[in-house]
């Protein structure tokens, strides 16, 4: 089966509803909404709509990331999976929402600034054996190697999230892929007929379930063409 959604409501909760059976929340990432609001976009959301959880980033950035100013998080020691409490807090707020939402995967998205290293793949082998397992955990990893990676996601049973244009997926009892836009005009980008064309054939040969999620500025519209071309 492929999956098709955007990263984030694209329009509309009601709207969206109408058009997808699946979401990527956004906010969860940022600072976590409140579970009664949580609980409200599961009541409301169709029984066979999914929702997947982006893990909050006070688990996964370093409190130097821009994206902590943005959400107006004030932390001093958290992200890159440190063993400290704000970290498992973290998880705790992020597992909360999942729940409310009967998510089945979390994605944890890394940045570039979290290096390959043997620090780092301590770091995460500490945290994935501390949590419980409730949920398929995938993991985007920014300039890793696909060894490193693929070793690190069949040691620790998380799937590999990537954007099919740019990388293969190389571990996951899923395939998950995001589409963040080419990397001349990343974001912006559209995708073109051919691209989708592309995308389609190459889903196509998984026999794994797989998640397709479109993370550019046209995610609505490129998602909605997608679903189409794949029916």
């Amino acid at each position: 089966m492929i999956r098709v959604g955007c990263c984030g409501f694209s329009t509309s909760v009601d709207n969206y509803f109408r058009e997808f059976k699946l979401v990527e929340i956004q906010k969860t990432f940022y600072k976590p909404p409140r579970v009664e609001t949580a609980l409200k976009w599961r009541q409301k959301a169709p029984e066979d709509f999914e929702f997947i959880v982006k893990a909050w980033q006070v688990i996964t950035h370093s409190p130097t990331s821009p994206t902590y100013r943005k959400a107006g998080l004030k932390f001093t020691d958290s992200g890159f999976f440190k063993p400290v409490k704000e970290v498992f807090d973290a998880w705790e707020r992020t597992r909360d929402i999942a729940k409310s939402l009967n998510s089945k995967i979390v994605l944890f998205q890394t940045p570039a600034s979290f290096k390959e290293s043997n620090e780092s793949i301590k770091s995460m082998e500490d945290f994935f054996s501390t949590i419980e397992r409730e949920f398929i955990f995938a993991w985007e990893p920014r300039g890793w190697s696909e060894n490193t990676v693929r070793k690190v996601c069949e040691n620790l049973d998380i799937v590999h999230c990537t954007d099919p244009f740019v990388s293969e997926s190389v571990s996951g009892e899923i395939v998950y892929f995001r589409l963040h836009g080419s990397h001349s005009k990343m974001y912006k980008h559209k995708y073109t007929e051919s691209e989708l064309e592309w995308l389609k054939e190459y889903v196509s040969g998984f026999e794994k379930e797989v998640y397709v999620l479109f993370n550019n500025i046209h995610m609505l519209e490129d998602a909605e063409k997608f679903t189409q071309l794949i029916k």
